[in-house]
């Protein structure tokens, strides 16, 4: 077994174990890999052990690493990796000068926080015929260097954003703080399922919002068991 297969192993595994601990089932929590440290080869085994949906910080690097992928894929004529069906995250910051080159790549954006970045994707999707896929960004740690908008007012840009034509508001992503203290990651995730738990019990949102990004390779299992059902983890697979 090489060193990512590993590594995967035990992610999955930690995630399993977590997911007992919360009486969840594991097959209810899609692991997002985050390409953003590895090189292709480390990319292409990724793939080649069944996981296919990958995340980038950075529509740059999404463009270089998909176009890779992609050639990688054509170029493995009749072989196992074709049938596999990439997906691609933009889990990074959006600038919406970028929107229009993200698009046609990420199945889903992360990292909506204002109104001006939904009516942006919603506009160039209708330009470009697609109904993008996107999450709303919550800065439930509170902190001023995060992006992220504020949970007080995440209600509020929620009810805007369903009322754009031409995206679909599929759920909330949030950032723990990186802390070695479990109770204030903790805390940042509860803040954030709460919100999630209130904006579809007040039929704020449609039922097509399902998704809560949360928890990176520092703070999955605390994530898990807080219901996150979208993970990104990258460095505790490729690092070392």
């Amino acid at each position: 077994m090489t060193k990512i297969a590993a590594r995967i192993k035990h992610v999955k595994e930690a995630v399993a174990s977590a997911c007992a601990r919360a009486g969840r089932e594991p097959e209810k929590v899609k692991l997002v890999i985050v390409t953003k440290s590895a090189d292709i080869e480390a990319v292409k085994e990724v793939i080649g052990l069944g996981f296919t949906e990958l995340g980038e910080n950075r529509v740059q690097q999404l463009k270089k690493v998909h176009a890779q992928v992609l050639n990688f894929l054509q170029q493995s004529n009749g072989g196992p990796a074709v049938a596999k069906q990439v997906s691609w995250h933009l889990i990074g910051h959006l600038q919406r000068n970028k929107v229009r080159q993200a698009l046609p790549l990420a199945t889903l954006v992360h990292s909506v926080d204002t109104l001006r970045l939904a009516e942006e994707i919603s506009a160039a999707g209708a330009r470009l015929n697609l109904q993008p896929r996107v999450l709303l960004q919550v800065n439930a740690s509170n902190e001023p260097q995060k992006y992220g908008v504020p949970v007080g007012a995440a209600t509020h840009l929620a009810e805007q954003i369903e009322s754009l034509p031409n995206l679909q508001l599929v759920g909330l992503m949030t950032m723990a703080p990186l802390t070695h203290k479990k109770d204030v990651v903790r805390a940042c995730f509860v803040r954030a399922r709460e919100l999630f738990v209130e904006m579809r019990g007040e039929k704020i949102v449609g039922p097509q919002f399902a998704e809560l990004s949360m928890g990176m390779s520092s703070d999955y299992e605390v994530a898990v068991e807080e219901g996150a059902t979208i993970l990104r983890i990258g460095s505790a697979i490729f690092a070392g």
